[in-house]
């Protein structure tokens, strides 16, 4: 990829750090990233990624703007309700930078257009909320052995999971087998609108740690984040015997 004098000023602060430099930046535009859902944890997720650097980013949600979501998902304003997610998403993007691709997908991801939506990109961000979506996201990346960067949250509490599927790791079914008896989403539980800014934020770093590591993760670990505390703990993950096949067989 072409790495220009305005490049070279934009990123300035990222090409001092020895992790970084001309290299692991080259890496960071030339990585293709989906993000799946463009609410509270989508928003501070895509900004900053388009900031970070990536250069061709996939965006996909078939929701429209509503006036409930103005209070966590940053990237919308009032003017914004009633209009399509993704469409106001990459109008905001392309102001950061003009430069950057962006591929928008309208229809909810279901079982029939998830393999077509995926195959293209290195990393797919999960930023869903509810469980149906997430196995059908988990099962894909697993099988197409993609690096799945998932976040969850819910009241107070924020998960953030880095599956790398390229290596031999557990899986999000691992973790949950079977789907939850009740709704536990922000819909009917609520959420403090700063732990969506903490947990995106958190999807973003995890997204260029992946790029720029010279180790691929293969860390089978949970990172949990409480709001009222702003306290952070990990949980290890492992692998269910039981899990689906493309698991169990890896």
């Amino acid at each position: 990829m072409k790495f220009t004098n305005i490049d070279q000023q934009r990123y300035a602060k990222q090409l001092i750090l020895k992790k970084i430099g001309v290299i692991g930046q080259k890496k960071i535009m030339s990585t293709k990233v989906l993000v799946i859902g463009i609410g509270g944890l989508g928003c501070p997720l895509i900004l900053y990624l388009a900031n970070s650097g990536i250069r061709n980013l996939g965006l996909v949600d078939h929701d429209k703007v509503d006036i409930s979501n103005l209070n966590r998902q940053i990237l919308f304003t009032t003017k914004d309700v009633g209009k399509l997610k993704v469409l106001q998403a990459k109008k905001i993007i392309k102001k950061i930078n003009k430069k950057i691709k962006i591929n928008i997908f309208k229809n909810k991801i279901n079982k029939n257009n998830i393999k077509s939506i995926i195959k293209k990109y290195d990393i797919i961000c999960d930023g869903t909320d509810n469980f149906e979506t997430r196995y059908l996201i988990n099962d894909h990346c697993l099988k197409f052995k993609k690096i799945l960067i998932s976040a969850a949250i819910n009241k107070f509490d924020g998960q953030i999971f880095n599956f790398n599927f390229k290596k031999r790791v557990p899986c999000f079914r691992c973790f949950m087998p079977e789907l939850p008896n009740e709704n536990n989403d922000c819909e009917s539980e609520g959420v403090v609108s700063t732990l969506a800014g903490v947990a995106g934020t958190l999807q973003a770093n995890e997204v260029i740690n992946s790029i720029i590591s010279n180790k691929k993760s293969n860390r089978s670990e949970i990172l949990v984040f409480n709001s009222i505390n702003s306290k952070f703990r990990k949980v290890k993950l492992t692998r269910n015997p039981n899990c689906i096949k493309e698991c169990v067989k890896k």
